[in-house]
Formats: C-alpha cells, structure tokens, sequence
C-alpha cells in the first residue's frame, strides 16, 4: 500500500505567504498536519500561519531567502524545534517571474534574481532536506518546476533556464531515494491564479498578457495543489495539471524540431502585432 504522506506531515512549505505556497500550507494543515509557512515576506507568511491557527492547526511562520543556504539552513532548525521531531515533507516552491526580454537585452541582474530563488532556493532546500529524510527513510520532496521547464517560450530566457534545471535536480533526486521511502514529485502547472506575474519582472506587453491568461484559464492554486498531494502519495514524479502542460510536454518529445520551429514562428506573429 502506498504511503500517505500529506496527512499529518511535518511540512516546510516555501513561499508560503501567497499563491501556490499558501494552498499548499492550507491543504497540509486541513490534513492534519503542522505546517512551518517559510516566505522572504514575513508579514504573508504569518497570515497564512494566523489562517490555519485560527482554524485549530498548528503553523509557525519563518522568514526565509532561499536564495542564502544559511537561511534554509536556519529553516531546518527552526522546523525541528517546532515539530519537536524531523521534518517529513518539504514543498520548496519560492519562485519569481522574469520575462518579455529576448536573451542577450535581459539584464544581468534579472538572470541573477531568477537563478537564485527558482534555481538555488531549490538546490539548497534538497541539499538541506534530503539527507534528513534520506536518513529517517519516510517523507517526501515537492519542488515546484512549471511547464516552461521544457516548453522553452522565446523571451523567457531566465524563468525556463531556472525551471528546467529545477526539474532536472528533482529528477536525479528522484532516482537517488529510489527504495529509500522518500517520494519525489515535480509539479510542472501552466497557469495558475497567483501573483507571480504582478510582483515579477515581466516587461513589456509580455506583462498584461500573463496576467490576462492567469485570470481567464489559469487553474486555482488549491486544484493544482490537490492534485500535486495525490500525486505525491502516489509516489508519481511528474504532475502535468493542465490539458496545455500535457500537450507541450507531448510535442516537445515526439516532434522536438517542429516543436521549437513552431514556438518561434508564434513568437513572430505575435511580435509583428504588438
């Protein structure tokens, strides 16, 4: 029989403040579990942790840059002196978005922003994390990815290099605590309703239309998140939640070549209509 590990988990969810992260905290506390709500915005994070008190769960807010390893380090510490016990579930989902720029007019300092919290929040979070739950041979990894960890959109040049390296981390993680009764899952959503968009760098007319896609087919955060759990215990890698998601990840496979011709000859149109 699989192993439930969304029920009662100790659970270090990054990110927690808004979005994504904030139903993930949410679904965990309904399950029963304690839940340490870790976000670079202390204030969000102590409003998703007030939430779920208030509706008799156990929750501590942290602040958190995952980006500084001594931060996430701190993390793990602060989280065992609240479960009074080892994490069992850790959902490294920090992230921000950067588009609207071809590569080579992208700044510096927006590949930099991007890499450190979507990329290294990452790392840092397993590099931390997996040796504990190695250790105690029960929990499970989530690590945030998205579909443009291999959709590859023109003008998003930092956000896929971040997620795809994100994805191929959970991948070879994955492999790692194989037997080990450490599950490993990848979520890789299209849009989803957070504010990932508004708070992001995203310039140009690349802006208005995330946010518009976002509002008009973008699934909510807590069916992606149900899924996600279900898959986790499942002990299932890849969590496509969207018809889109599953498409690209289809057409990128089997017709690589015609895929990226494809992606660019849109970036064209659209670009001549702008």
């Amino acid at each position: 029989m699989a192993q439930i590990l969304s029920k009662q988990a100790n659970a270090v969810v990054t990110g927690a403040g808004s979005g994504i992260g904030r139903a993930f905290a949410l679904a965990i506390a309904a399950k029963k579990g304690c839940v340490v709500c870790a976000d670079i915005d202390l204030a969000s994070a102590q409003a998703t942790a007030d939430h779920i008190s208030a509706q008799g769960g156990r929750a501590l807010a942290v602040y958190c840059d995952v980006s500084q390893l001594v931060d996430v380090e701190l993390l793990a510490e602060q989280a065992e002196t609240f479960f009074d016990g080892p994490t069992s579930l850790v959902i490294n989902n920090a992230g921000v978005g950067v588009g609207g720029q071809p590569i080579g007019e992208v700044s510096m300092a927006d590949w930099h922003w991007a890499l450190g919290i979507n990329l290294w929040g990452v790392v840092h979070g397993c590099h931390v994390f997996a040796p504990r739950l190695r250790a105690a041979g029960h929990g499970g990894i989530i690590n945030v990815c998205s579909t443009a960890s291999f959709a590859a959109a023109p003008k998003m040049g930092p956000y896929n290099v971040s997620k795809a390296a994100a994805l191929a981390l959970t991948e070879t993680l994955s492999a790692e605590m194989a037997s080990t009764g450490v599950h490993v899952t990848a979520l890789c959503p299209t849009w989803v309703k957070t504010n990932i968009a508004a708070q992001g760098r995203i310039s140009g007319p690349s802006a208005a239309m995330a946010q518009r896609l976002m509002a008009r087919i973008g699934f909510t955060p807590e069916r992606v998140v149900n899924d996600t759990l279900k898959a986790l215990d499942r002990n299932q890698l890849y969590v496509l939640p969207q018809l889109d998601a599953r498409l690209i990840w289809r057409s990128k496979r089997f017709t690589p070549a015609l895929y990226t011709a494809g992606a660019g000859l849109l970036n064209r149109l659209a670009g001549n209509h702008l």
